[in-house]
């Protein structure tokens, strides 16, 4: 049996980090719980991903965060988060699953599953929950997502070189993976189900994106949906056009030209570069079309372990999944257990970034401690 702590933090992003620098501030004695690496989320983001936002807003800890540049790197921030780490000599637990909650406020008991196997137990005052929403990706629910040539996470360029790729996806992560495979020399074709491309893609990449669909650069398949995955192929409907002034002006239609291989099936054409397929979305009408595809990125967004939630004794709503809790010490209905992060917005995932979540330690440990809340305001989210 381990040493009782004050408050266990699960989730060891930089939202559990924050909140366990401040329960090390006041006193509290703090461990952090997480299944994977530190910071695991960023860990899997690309590569060579640049953040949206300024280092200074994803300061925890009132540590400064140097970048060389106006905006940090993932390399820069993952630097930075074991920085603070070192610097707060934070107590971590990595590499353990939490698998049960036993006990109630004042005397929950963490019950854990390493790599290896083992089981731990571990006991604590009061909880928070800080498990973000990267882990589980929004699924296809299509025939051959789980082929091992499907991913839902992008990391690099290099292994698609000269390479068929489809990217299904229209928003920013989508976007900036398609630039990046297409500069280091794959055939991209982005597959989306909307109109057009999402709002929130990042000001510098959405008229690099735009440009070189317009320039066929990039083929972008819009109000497309994936209907069938397989080892070599994807296969997609959509409707045969729109009228002229429905099309996106930034997006050319190609007509009239077959002339790609049907790459050995029945004549369901992949479109040439800069063709859009457009029309009613919830309408299957129109031709089947076959794309040609070594490696399927499907980045078609991420949500918060719901189940976990439910299975803590946090209520949901049934409609948007945002837990039950008091908006001022963020306690959920469950006593003693306080929720941090994305985990709050539910199905809304955008409402909460690294900007604003890493000041939910500070409201929490206000609540458990009694002292004063004193804020500082964060910075607008990107």
């Amino acid at each position: 049996m381990n040493v009782p702590y004050d408050v266990i933090c699960i989730g060891a992003g930089p939202t559990g980090l924050a909140c366990a620098i401040e329960a090390k501030r006041a006193g509290l004695r703090a461990l952090v719980i997480d299944k994977g690496v530190l910071c695991n989320s960023l860990y899997r983001y690309p590569v060579n991903m640049v953040f949206f936002t300024t280092p200074e807003l994803l300061e925890i800890g009132d540590l400064p965060f140097v970048s060389a540049a106006e905006k940090p790197t993932r390399v820069e921030a993952l630097k930075y988060y074991r920085k603070c780490v070192e610097h707060y000599d934070l107590d971590l637990q990595l590499g353990e699953t939490v698998t049960r909650l036993d006990g109630a406020d004042g005397n929950f008991h963490v019950h854990t599953k390493t790599e290896s196997g083992a089981t731990e137990q571990y006991e604590s005052g009061k909880l928070i929950v800080a498990t973000g929403y990267y882990d589980l990706p929004n699924r296809l629910g299509v025939p051959g997502e789980d082929l091992p040539h499907v991913s839902h996470y992008y990391t690099e360029p290099h292994p698609f070189w000269r390479q068929d790729v489809v990217v299904i996806g229209g928003k920013n992560s989508a976007a900036e993976a398609a630039l990046d495979l297409y500069r280091s020399g794959a055939r991209v074709t982005v597959v989306h189900r909307r109109a057009e491309l999402g709002s929130t893609i990042k000001y510098w990449v959405r008229p690099d994106i735009e440009n070189r669909i317009k320039a066929r650069q990039i083929t972008a398949l819009f109000e497309t949906r994936v209907v069938r995955i397989e080892p070599d192929c994807v296969h997609v409907v959509g409707p045969p056009g729109l009228p002229a002034a429905n099309v996106d002006p930034v997006v050319e239609r190609q007509k009239g030209d077959s002339s790609r291989e049907s790459h050995g099936h029945q004549e369901l054409s992949p479109p040439n570069k800069g063709t859009l397929f457009a029309g009613d979305k919830d309408q299957l009408r129109g031709v089947n079309k076959v794309l040609p595809a070594v490696h399927v990125f499907a980045l078609t967004g991420y949500h918060p372990d719901f189940d976990f939630l439910r299975q803590l004794g946090v209520r949901l709503d049934p409609q948007t999944n945002k837990p039950a809790l008091d908006p001022q010490t963020l306690e959920s209905n469950v006593p003693g257990l306080y929720l941090a992060g994305v985990v709050i917005g539910g199905n809304h995932t955008s409402e909460i970034f690294i900007e604003n979540g890493r000041f939910h330690g500070k409201q929490i440990i206000a609540a458990l401690t009694g002292a004063p809340l004193a804020l500082a305001q964060p910075g607008a989210a990107g």
